[in-house]
């Protein structure tokens, strides 16, 4: 039951990416180049609505959070990892599943980039737990904890921040 709704989810997902065009070379360039902000819109959505869904999921005691370490190290090179790679291969890895979905063959050799960097990963994993992985580690820490607020108000600031990124976007063409 679980593998057939990561499977209706991964597709639905996939679905929604080529219906908001972020699977095309142009957006890609574009949000890099800060002149389309399509990706932003539609990645920033989605935080948005897994936020409320995820609370509200946890509120009405239906899941459990488990919160994962914070680890500055681990976020700053692993995000820097992957900036680099979606700039050199113009996909991140929802994007280049659904462009080669759409027949972009190219769309392979970003797939296959992915697929080695895990393998070094988990071969270096040994490596990176006892170092880069211990650096600044903070803990299992989340944003309204640190804050020391109410998680609906930390969510409802980041709804109202959207709202107003998202009218500033429209009103700018972009």
């Amino acid at each position: 039951m679980e593998l057939l709704l990561g499977l209706t989810t991964g597709c639905v997902f996939g679905f929604l990416l080529q219906k908001g065009e972020v699977l095309r070379f142009e957006k890609q360039v574009g949000f890099m180049l800060l002149k389309d902000m399509t990706i932003i819109k539609f990645m920033f959505s989605a935080v948005l609505v897994g936020m409320v869904g995820i609370y509200a999921s946890h509120s009405l005691g239906l899941i459990s959070l488990s919160i994962k370490a914070t680890n500055v190290g681990a976020i700053v090179i692993g995000g820097t990892i992957f900036g680099v790679g979606w700039a050199i291969a113009g996909f991140c890895p929802g994007t280049s599943v659904g462009a080669l979905a759409e027949g972009r063959i190219h769309a392979l050799w970003a797939i296959i980039g992915m697929i080695f960097g895990a393998s070094v990963y988990a071969e270096i994993f040994p490596f990176l737990s006892k170092n880069v992985l211990t650096w600044m580690n903070l803990g299992k820490i989340s944003l309204p904890q640190v804050m020391g607020l109410s998680p609906w108000i930390v969510i409802l600031v980041f709804l109202c921040v959207g709202a107003a990124m998202f009218f500033f976007f429209e009103k700018k063409g972009l």
